[in-house]
C-alpha cells in the first residue's frame, strides 16, 4: 500500500461506515497521527458522537462543516461518548459542551488521570519523567522536562457529565451500544459495540495500521501491556465486527488485527528478550537494540516524544517478560535492571 492510500482515510468529510453512522476525520496538530476520526451517529433528530477530536479552531469548524454534510449542526450533538481522556478524543468534547450543554461521557477507569490533570489539582511532574528515569533515560528524561511548558492549559480537562462503567448499554435511537472496558492504552479505555450491526467503535484500543501507545496517562498502572494483552483477547473473544477505529481507515475485521497485534506484541517479548540477552540491561538499552516503526528506525533517530514512547513501551514488555518469569529484574539507585531468568 502505498502512502498516498495509507493516507486517504484523513480526507474531510462525513463517510458513511455503516446505516446512520458517520466517519468525521479531524484534524491533529502533530507530524506522526494526522487526524482522528469521530464517528456521528444519528439519534432521532440529535445526533451523538463517539469521540470529539481535539479541541482547535480548526478542526471545530470542520467538525461543523462535516455535520452540515448530514443535516446536523454543533447544536444538534446530544452527546458525546468519548473512548479515553487523551486530549485529541477528550478535549473538544468539553469545548463543545461549554457552547451547546452537549453531554459528556467517559469510562470510570479514567477518573484517576483526570483529577491530576485537573485545574484544581496541585502542580506535579508527568509520571513519565520518573518512568524513564527507572528505565535507564535519565538524559531522556532531562530532555522531556525542558520541554514541558511550566504552566500548562488545563482548562480543557473537565470531568464529564457521566462516568460510564463497564458493560453500560447506551440506547440511541434504534440501536444500543454496550461500553466495554478494555484497559491497557490507558486504564479506562472504553470501545463501544454495536452488536445488531457488527460494527466496534474501537478508539485507540485496535488501530488498523499502527500498534497503540501503552499507559501513556498520568495515573500509571503496574503493567498496562499486561493489561491490554487481555484487553484484546476480551475484544477476540467477541463475536467479530467491522472494525471503526480511531486512527486510520475502517476495516472488515476486528478479530484479523485484533490477531496480528498479540503476534506483533509476542515478537517484541521475543525480541527484548534477545537483546538483553546480547547485554542490554536496562529498558533504554533494550530499546536502543530495536528497531521502531515499519521502517525499522533506530531509537536515537526519531524525537524526543517519540523516544519516550519507545522507551515506556520496551519498559512495560520487560515488566511483562517478568511477569511470565522469563526475565528477573531489581533496582540499584533509581534505575531497573533486567536479565534473563
Amino acid at each position: 500500500m502505498v502512502a498516498q492510500d495509507r493516507d486517504q482515510w484523513t480526507e474531510p468529510g462525513a463517510h458513511e461506515v455503516a446505516p446512520g453512522v458517520h466517519r468525521i476525520p479531524l484534524p491533529l496538530p502533530q507530524d506522526g497521527l494526522r487526524a482522528v476520526n469521530v464517528y456521528a451517529i444519528r439519534d432521532g433528530d440529535r445526533v451523538v458522537l463517539v469521540d470529539g477530536g481535539w479541541a482547535l479552531a480548526e478542526s471545530e469548524e470542520l467538525l461543523a462543516q462535516s455535520l452540515d454534510k448530514i443535516g446536523y449542526g454543533l447544536a444538534d450533538i446530544s452527546a458525546f461518548l468519548v473512548t479515553h481522556a487523551h486530549r485529541d478524543h477528550y478535549t473538544q468534547a468539553v469545548a463543545v459542551r461549554r457552547q451547546f450543554g452537549s453531554r459528556v461521557s467517559l469510562g470510570e477507569g479514567e477518573r484517576p488521570s483526570l483529577e491530576l490533570l485537573a485545574p484544581t489539582a496541585p502542580r506535579r511532574e508527568i509520571a513519565q519523567v520518573r518512568l524513564l528515569e527507572s528505565a535507564g533515560a535519565g538524559h531522556l528524561a532531562q530532555q522531556v522536562r525542558a520541554g514541558l511548558d511550566p504552566n500548562p492549559d488545563r482548562t480543557d480537562w473537565e470531568p464529564p457529565d457521566h462516568w460510564l462503567p463497564d458493560g453500560a448499554r447506551v440506547p440511541l435511537g434504534e440501536r444500543t451500544l454496550e461500553a466495554v472496558h478494555t484497559p491497557g492504552h490507558t486504564r479506562g479505555h472504553l470501545v463501544y459495540h454495536d452488536a445488531a450491526q457488527e460494527v466496534l467503535f474501537a478508539g485507540d484500543h485496535v488501530l488498523p495500521h499502527i500498534t497503540p501507545s501503552i499507559g501513556f496517562e498520568q495515573a500509571v498502572v503496574t503493567s498496562p501491556l499486561a493489561d491490554y494483552l487481555t484487553s484484546l483477547r476480551l475484544v477476540r473473544a467477541m463475536p467479530d465486527a467491522r472494525l471503526l477505529p480511531a486512527h486510520g481507515p475502517v476495516t472488515a475485521s476486528v478479530h484479523e488485527r485484533v490477531d496480528e497485534l498479540l503476534l506483533h506484541h509476542e515478537e517484541r517479548l521475543d525480541a527484548s528478550l534477545a537483546a538483553m540477552q546480547s547485554g542490554a540491561d536496562t529498558a533504554y538499552e533494550v530499546a536502543a537494540r530495536l528497531g521502531w516503526t515499519r521502517r525499522k528506525r533506530a531509537l536515537a533517530d526519531m524525537d524526543v516524544f517519540n523516544q519516550m514512547l519507545a522507551v515506556l513501551e520496551t519498559a512495560a514488555h520487560l515488566a511483562v517478560l517478568a511477569e511470565r518469569g522469563r526475565v528477573r529484574c531489581e533496582d540499584l539507585d533509581g534505575v531497573r535492571h533486567y536479565a534473563p531468568a
